[in-house]
């Protein structure tokens, strides 16, 4: 690997903070795991959903709650003696992430607008009506551009996507074809992934489109859902290549060799690391320069929409308290969603410990494009590198150059 990550001060202070956060946040993740039984705040997914550095940061368990909170807070005063910049703000953050993790795993009762600002360290606040407004009319426009012109906008979606859904049956052939050419590009542009890939695994009833089983080698895809193929490549980056698997390749590559500090293992948790986790992810096919035609970008703008439409009704079915039908009406109206992810994202929100990382996907998509697009071609490597190689909150992801 012949990346470097952003300068600190004093590296060997960074890497011994970032490996005993590292440390004390899996142990927190097996505590909870061994205790709760995949009960109460927590679900199967734990903490941290796919950790692969056991054999270089191996968990560190404390005893009880009160101890993980303790450790915490001594993490938390170091860390105030870093100099100004993303380090920092990243640190700062990711500590406090956990500590709200922990107070939930212990308890205690925090409302959605502080698990927002807290947990997943995005704004507490959904998406402006002008701001899906603007979305909307993207979509408007890209679908005129290709001939659906008579209707009002949730009818002509529909019909390009009908126009446009795979039989079930051809889907696999068509992951294969596109994880293929993803895989080429990302070797290219991005990180050498070697000889690791995925398999495409169909599932049904789950709240998710697609989900990224790194360690058994499958992407999880809800087959309750049609797909178009634009929609199949979008999956393909999201979780497989430049997306998920490719960031967990290249984290644990830069933490073996220590050109990254060790907290780079912790790049799946469900924490301050989320939302540009998941900023990669929808990032991903313009990291790897793979959007071929007007029928990608129009997939992608209503991806865009749809993402933000349930950052707002999750905050409307949480925080305000919106009945679940008004919530329904909201989503259909403004997203006109698939019933099987309209369902999936109401009982996503409602998830006690996840629901508001539905957040992570708009917000963190946000971050990552604005600061791809301010990079532009010349820091291309640079911000590659940035992105993968150092974690990031949205906050600390904006600080990219500074």
């Amino acid at each position: 690997m012949s990346h470097t990550t952003a300068p600190v001060t004093d590296q060997g202070r960074d890497s011994d903070i970032g490996r005993r956060l590292t440390a004390l946040t899996m142990g927190i993740d097996r505590m909870e795991r061994r205790t709760s039984g995949g009960q109460g705040a927590l679900d199967s997914e734990g903490l941290v959903p796919i950790y692969l550095g056991d054999d270089l940061v191996p968990p560190e368990e404390p005893e009880n709650h009160d101890e993980a909170l303790a450790r915490l807070t001594e993490l938390e005063r170091e860390v105030a003696s870093f100099p100004e910049g993303p380090r920092r703000t990243f640190l700062t953050a990711m500590i406090d992430s956990v500590r709200a993790a922990v107070q939930l795993f212990k308890g205690e009762e925090l409302g959605f607008a502080e698990k927002l600002e807290r947990l997943v360290r995005v704004p507490a606040a959904p998406v402006m009506p002008e701001r899906l407004g603007e979305l909307r009319d993207e979509v408007s426009g890209l679908l005129e551009s290709r001939g659906y012109r008579n209707g009002a906008l949730p009818d002509l979606a529909r019909r390009w996507e009908a126009d446009r859904f795979l039989a079930k049956d051809a889907i696999p052939a068509e992951f294969e074809r596109l994880m293929g050419e993803a895989q080429r590009r990302t070797d290219a542009l991005v990180f050498a992934t070697g000889d690791y890939t995925m398999r495409l695994n169909p599932v049904s009833g789950v709240p998710y489109t697609a989900r990224c089983n790194f360690k058994a080698g499958k992407m999880d895809l809800n087959l309750d859902l049609e797909f178009t193929r634009p929609a199949i490549k979008h999956l393909v980056c999201h979780e497989v290549f430049p997306g998920h698997s490719t960031q967990l390749l290249y984290t644990l590559e830069a933490a073996r060799e220590g050109t990254s500090p060790p907290d780079v293992l912790l790049c799946t948790a469900n924490g301050a690391t989320g939302a540009v986790q998941e900023g990669i992810g929808d990032q991903g096919i313009h990291v790897i320069d793979f959007v071929e035609d007007e029928d990608d970008a129009l997939h992608l703008a209503l991806r865009r929409l749809r993402t933000a439409a349930a950052t707002s009704a999750a905050w409307y079915q949480m925080a305000e308290g919106w009945p679940l039908e008004r919530v329904r009406a909201f989503l259909e109206e403004t997203a006109f969603p698939q019933a099987a992810w309209l369902e999936g994202r109401l009982r996503f929100a409602a998830h006690p410990f996840r629901g508001p990382f539905i957040a992570s996907y708009w917000f963190g998509d946000e971050a990552v494009r604005e600061v791809r697009l301010s990079a532009g071609e010349a820091r291309r490597q640079e911000f590659v590198d940035f992105l993968y190689g150092s974690m990031n909150t949205p906050d600390s992801l904006r600080m990219f150059g500074a």
